[in-house]
């Protein structure tokens, strides 16, 4: 549904987009994620024909952004992060003045009107000033200008900025309930939030990609097998630690501070073997006599992975590889 192949946007001797790689299929919802002037907005704009690219390409639903504009736009919603409302106009005004705008005919943007104020829970406001209203439900407007059309692809820039959590809960449901009907480009700071939501993760810093998958993929243990395990175990630290050092699918081996009794120890392996590694420790441990207190995979999350990627650019570019 969404192509991005070699694309590349410079302004002057700035990169802000550098070969960026990547596709979204019909359906799926992607987090679209990077630290502030990775280029997360100016690659949004660009698939929504705001800027052309300087190099590579883009399509939307099978239409190149530079060579069929129209109908590459006819095929998206937009929601940037700062909305761009007439705030002086009321509710149900502008989203009618919008509708018209997209080319909708009267019958049809009276019903999509009704449909988008309801769907985001504004039907109650639509008489209201857009200056009265709050930041949050400034945001729901945006959201419901971008739905109005029903168009198959949504870019979300931040949608929820500004929500009171409850808010949040509400939009977050919403934009879940897109899965598998429209495909989602949603770019947010809230981590927790795009794990919750997404389906697959694009990470990007410096206008290049450095990772991309399912959120579980993207962390730790979540690919080819590879992870970490915590394992506490009584006995002598140093003989321990050598049993579990030669375990198969253990690459290596770390000894933790005492993990409560005097010979009660902690260890933390890498491992490359998938869930048999676990069984492989659990029986090298028992069956070597001592008694084994605790084994349980060690999980990022999200941020971390985040964070790992974003400020190591080495890391990043060998993960993307």
């Amino acid at each position: 549904m969404i192509q991005v192949r070699e694309l590349s946007k410079r302004f002057g001797a700035t990169v802000a987009v550098d070969r960026l790689d990547f596709s979204v299929e019909k359906g799926e919802i992607l987090g679209f994620l990077g630290p502030n002037g990775a280029g997360k907005t100016t690659t949004m704009r660009i698939l929504t024909g705001f800027f052309p690219p300087s190099s590579g390409g883009a399509a939307i639903a099978g239409h190149d952004v530079v060579t069929e504009p129209m109908a590459a736009r006819s095929s998206v919603g937009y929601l940037p992060e700062s909305v761009p409302l007439y705030v002086d106009m009321r509710v149900g005004e502008y989203l009618r003045f919008v509708a018209g705008a997209k080319g909708l005919e009267k019958g049809r943007a009276r019903h999509e009107v009704e449909r988008v104020q309801k769907a985001v829970g504004i039907s109650d406001r639509r008489g209201q000033l857009i200056k009265q209203l709050s930041k949050g439900y400034r945001q729901r407007v945006g959201l419901a200008q971008a739905l109005l059309g029903d168009p198959p692809v949504l870019i979300l820039d931040e949608p929820t900025i500004g929500l009171d959590p409850g808010q949040i809960v509400e939009i977050r449901s919403l934009i879940k309930s897109f899965a598998g009907d429209k495909t989602v480009v949603l770019s947010s700071h809230i981590l927790p939030e795009v794990a919750a939501t997404c389906s697959k993760v694009v990470i990007i810093n410096r206008g290049r990609l450095v990772a991309q998958g399912s959120p579980s993929l993207l962390r730790p243990g979540g690919a080819a097998g590879r992870g970490r395990l915590r394992v506490v175990a009584q006995g002598p630290a140093q003989l321990l630690a050598e049993l579990l050092s030669k375990v198969k699918g253990v690459a290596a081996c770390s000894m933790e501070d005492a993990a409560g009794g005097e010979a009660t120890c902690g260890f933390t392996l890498d491992t490359a073997g998938g869930s048999q590694v676990q069984a492989e420790v659990a029986r090298a441990v028992v069956g070597s006599g001592h008694d084994l207190i605790e084994l349980s995979p060690v999980t990022a999350s999200l941020e971390e992975v985040f964070m790992q990627l974003t400020t190591n650019e080495p890391g990043g570019e060998e993960a993307a590889a």
